[in-house]
């Protein structure tokens, strides 16, 4: 557990100096090529759950601290430590024992330690982290208590996210706040092309694995597994019989209504999942735009094992299509702009403590010039789907309402889904949060 806790410490330190979890987690995979898949996914529970709860770790440790510490590598070691106790299952004895080795031993990272220069030194931190963590145990009812009485802890969020969700959801923010704290659930896409739900649920049932339908009709390919599972260990996964998506994001290809023949373009498309569902659902034209040149190779090998063939894949930028466009107008179009993903934060934890609120504005003015530039590629009479994992209204609502006005000949279309809410679905136990805007070519 040593190695585990000092490599999630590591981790957590660099995703709050700036870095993606993902990519610092990826890293950490080459970097320590000889860890079990055992100690892999210690690593990421802890760094998932120490970031999932920051806000109410970093205050506990305030708390229990007599003055703030010098050494930020311990500070996160503490923060792990601290995680563990109040939220694994871990014995305590065994969480303290393994933090104070792990702060006295060498680091495991290539950096010097200088616990190991001076034994001395060494002792006093071991004693001090021994300290903090078993005065946590002593005094944790009113330790928690007292971090409770902040919003920030109580509710582990930025203070702005926190204010700006109160007055966009006054009777709602609570629990979309509370929900962007537990763990996600895992949905299925079944690839109707392959097979079908009936069927491909009797495979999860045969191999052990236990799946439900959505409490809702907005997908008809939709499953929700009762318990998580690496995808290696999906039937007729690499097959391409399923793919993983939220519940909420396959409402996309539905709500755009895509007709046989008609030519679509998915205009900001990797890794590739909407796109993908599109194809499954009818023959299409399908052209696939994306300016990331990674996610585009995503993109094509999730085409790959699904057995699907779009029209076209363009690496390019949904802002200039000039840039690639032929003069062809699409019938329909999906924009799944760059937004905050303020919507799918438990999945992507970092996501809380990496934005700004300044950073509303410039994802705003993105998705305001790729609605622009699309709108000029769109056929009279047809349809463009606005779409972002988002739960502000500067990128969802309030972006819609300023198109409209200075689009004339833009009409917003209305949904039959009792859910979405002027167009927001908010987060809940069984999906994201997204946000869906219908907009037709008069």
């Amino acid at each position: 557990m040593i190695r585990t806790q000092r490599l999630a410490a590591t981790t957590v330190e660099r995703v709050v100096s700036g870095a993606s979890l993902t990519t610092v987690l990826q890293e950490t995979w080459r970097s320590h090529s000889g860890l079990s898949d055992q100690q892999r996914g210690a690593i990421q529970d802890l760094s998932y759950g120490v970031l999932r709860f920051y806000g109410q770790l970093d205050i506990l440790l305030g708390l229990l601290l007599n003055k703030p510490l010098k050494d930020q590598s311990l500070r996160y070691l503490l923060l792990v430590g601290l995680y563990q106790l109040q939220y694994s299952k871990t014995a305590p004895h065994v969480v303290v024992d393994s933090a104070v080795s792990a702060s006295c031993s060498p680091s495991i990272d290539g950096r010097n330690s200088r616990n190991m220069l001076d034994p001395r030194h060494a002792k006093s931190i071991g004693g001090l982290v021994n300290a903090i963590l078993r005065n946590f145990l002593r005094k944790r009812p009113a330790l928690l208590e007292k971090t409770a009485a902040t919003e920030v802890g109580r509710y582990s969020h930025p203070q702005w996210w926190i204010d700006k969700l109160r007055a966009q959801y006054p009777s709602r923010y609570q629990a979309v706040l509370e929900t962007a704290n537990i763990r996600p659930p895992m949905a299925l896409r079944v690839n109707q092309r392959r097979t079908n739900v009936e069927a491909y649920q009797k495979l999860l049932h045969n191999a052990g694995l236990n799946a439900r339908r959505p409490e809702n009709e907005w997908t008809e390919e939709a499953l929700e597994l009762f318990h998580p599972v690496p995808v290696e260990k999906l039937p007729g996964f690499g097959q391409g019989l399923v793919s993983v998506q939220d519940v909420a994001a396959q409402m996309a290809a539905p709500l755009l209504c895509p007709q046989s023949g008609m030519r679509v373009l998915d205009a900001c498309a990797a890794p590739g999942g909407k796109s993908a569902h599109l194809l499954e659902l009818t023959d299409l034209e399908l052209t696939a735009v994306d300016n990331d040149g990674e996610r585009l190779e995503r993109l094509k090998q999730n085409f790959t094992r699904l057995g699907l063939k779009p029209y076209r894949i363009i690496h390019g930028d949904a802002t200039h299509p000039g840039e690639w466009w032929d003069g062809r107008p699409f019938d329909r179009i999906l924009a799944d702009a760059p937004c905050s993903a303020s919507g799918v934060v438990r999945r992507h934890p970092d996501i809380k403590w990496l934005r700004r609120e300044s950073d509303l504005a410039q994802f705003a003015e993105i998705q305001r010039k790729t609605l622009d530039a699309l709108w000029q590629t769109l056929v009279k009479g047809g349809k463009l789907l606005y779409v972002t994992c988002s739960i502000f209204a500067e990128e969802n609502g309030l972006q819609v309402e300023s198109f409209l006005n200075h689009h004339p000949d833009a009409r917003l279309l209305p949904f039959s889904v009792p859910e979405i809410v002027e167009g927001q679905l908010l987060p809940d136990l069984h999906h994201d949060g997204f946000f869906y805007a219908l907009l037709e070519k008069l």
